[in-house]
């Protein structure tokens, strides 16, 4: 559980490198993520914030130096939704995190009526806004027991309560000792030990 790890790194980088067509985006970045902390990665467009976010969830070597030690369970959410067009949010939200079967049924259904998609369960993803796409995303905040979030432009598309809530979500998880990475142009509110690094020309960390 997230509590047991607050204060403990739950990922270790070290001395991060990245180039893109001929420039250097980042270099000699260092840092930890312990549990009971939010760190939001700022930068101008095409700094490397959502190459960094995969660089940190292993999901992209491209240009990568350095190394990353990730100490424990994470969840990632692009910038893009990644629902299945022709499944159900239910469907969606039982191939993303339940393989194991260790979700039941009600559990998804739970989350769903939890982020505003009472009735909309069993519907093709395909006929949902880009905001109810983003609230199946919250669903699968809600279902995770990952320790370490990291989250691409979380809030995009999402209306003021949705932003209301998706900040209540994050608050609630690093208070219980969980920890979030994310990108984001929106300026948060969340009353908890919040660390930014700016991603700039040639950053060194």
């Amino acid at each position: 559980m997230p509590g047991e790890i607050s204060g403990s790194p739950v990922l270790a980088a070290r001395s991060l490198c990245l180039e893109r067509g001929g420039r250097e985006l980042f270099r000699d970045l260092s840092f930890d993520i312990c549990g009971g902390q939010l760190w939001q990665i700022e930068g101008a467009n095409g700094a490397g914030k959502t190459s960094l976010l995969r660089i940190l969830c292993g999901l992209s070597r491209y240009g990568f130096g350095g190394r990353v030690e990730r100490r424990a369970p994470l969840l990632y959410l692009g910038h893009q939704s990644a629902l299945k067009a022709l499944l159900t949010p239910r469907e969606n939200l039982a191939l993303h995190v339940s393989g194991d079967g260790r979700y039941a049924g009600h559990q998804i259904e739970s989350a769903l009526a939890r982020v505003g998609l009472y009735g909309y369960e069993d519907v093709a993803s395909h006929t949902l806004s880009a905001g109810q796409h983003r609230r199946v995303n919250l669903a699968r905040l809600l279902l995770s027991d990952a320790a370490l979030w990291l989250l691409d432009e979380p809030f995009t598309a999402i209306d003021k309560a949705g932003v209301q809530e998706l900040q209540a979500l994050l608050g609630s998880h690093v208070a219980g000792g969980g920890a979030v990475v994310m990108t984001s142009h929106q300026a948060l509110d969340v009353p908890c030990d919040v660390r930014y690094l700016n991603l700039g020309a040639g950053q060194r960390a």
